[in-house]
């Protein structure tokens, strides 16, 4: 190799960036859970529900990040009110193909987010039966208003803050964005439930699957 072909070597080699300049690697930080508690709505409250996010993601070998369940709580003698927007920190989110679907609180409850039937997939990358295929799934337990706040009263909204499989209701929303319901294409508070058992979800679109977000 002559002098003049390594000096243009050189040269070709110094004009590639860094690695580092190319821009973040977006990691998943958000999914809608593959499989449901198996138990209706009784997720063995927010806790629950918030260890089974962690359990999906470990399961495809995320292990980073601390998950937690999109549900709100209503107020109890020994508990304060819970809103699922203040459960899922600040934003930016990425599915499992990393793709952006929001990138912060306000735009992930405003019309400019990007959640749609392709874009709100599992932790495994795979989608969800949403409305015409068969079975539809597209309700997802949120308990939630559409500016993800719990519904105030005393109306049953999360299936008895997620401990009930039988008796109550639980606010859900459409993933694919369409439907029926007061707000049918609302990602998260499309209509109540029929009930809180596992066949009451499947009756009117569900399987009890529900949002996760990693902070």
């Amino acid at each position: 190799m002559t002098n003049r072909t390594l000096v243009l070597l050189s040269l070709a080699l110094a004009t590639v960036p860094p690695l580092a300049a190319q821009g973040p690697d977006p990691k998943m930080n958000f999914f809608v859970t593959s499989i449901g508690s198996g138990d209706g709505a009784n997720l063995g409250g927010l806790a629950g529900a918030d260890r089974h996010c962690t359990e999906l993601a470990a399961a495809v070998g995320d292990t980073s990040l601390t998950w937690h369940a999109y549900l709100s709580a209503t107020a109890t003698d020994t508990s304060a009110t819970v809103n699922a927007r203040d459960r899922i920190g600040t934003g930016p989110w990425y599915n499992q193909a990393g793709i952006r679907i929001a990138g912060s609180v306000e735009e992930l409850h405003g019309e400019n987010n990007n959640l749609t039937k392709q874009t709100v997939i599992t932790e495994k990358g795979g989608v969800v039966n949403g409305r015409g295929d068969s079975p539809n799934r597209h309700d997802i337990l949120t308990g939630s208003q559409p500016d993800g706040t719990a519904y105030p009263g005393t109306g049953d909204t999360t299936c008895r803050n997620w401990t009930s499989n039988g008796a109550g209701s639980a606010r859900v929303g459409h993933h694919d964005r369409q439907g029926g319901g007061q707000f049918p294409t609302s990602w998260n508070s499309a209509h109540p439930s029929r009930g809180c058992g596992q066949q009451d979800l499947q009756g009117t679109g569900g399987n009890g699957l529900f949002y996760c977000f990693g902070v």
